[in-house]
C-alpha cells in the first residue's frame, strides 16, 4: 500500500481517519486536526482580545484628545471676548 502524497487527508477507503497516521506513525490525524483548531481558535481569540483593547485605549486618548482641543478653542474664545456662557439662559429676577 503506497502513501497517499497527493492528498492531505488519505480516503475513507484507504483508512478511518481515527487509524489514519500522518509521516511518522505517532502523529494521529485525528488528533492532529483537533489540536491545531484549537490552537486556531485560541489565536483568534487572543487576537480579537488585543483589537478590543487597542480600540478602547484609543477612542480614551480621543475623549482627552477631544477635551484638550475644547477647553484650547475655550481658551482663545476668552481671549477675545467670544465666549458663550454654558447656559444662555438665565433665571430672570424682579
Amino acid at each position: 500500500m503506497e502513501y497517499p502524497v497527493r492528498r492531505i487527508l488519505p480516503p475513507t477507503d484507504l483508512c478511518e481517519l481515527r487509524s489514519a497516521r500522518w509521516g511518522v506513525c505517532w502523529v494521529n490525524f485525528e488528533a492532529l486536526i483537533i489540536a491545531m483548531s484549537v490552537v486556531g481558535g485560541m489565536i483568534l481569540i487572543m487576537l480579537g482580545v488585543c483589537c478590543c483593547c487597542c480600540c478602547r485605549k484609543k477612542s480614551k486618548k480621543q475623549v482627552l484628545k477631544r477635551a484638550e482641543m475644547k477647553s484650547r478653542h475655550d481658551e482663545i474664545r476668552r481671549k477675545y471676548g467670544l465666549f458663550k456662557e454654558e447656559n444662555p439662559y438665565a433665571k430672570f429676577e424682579n
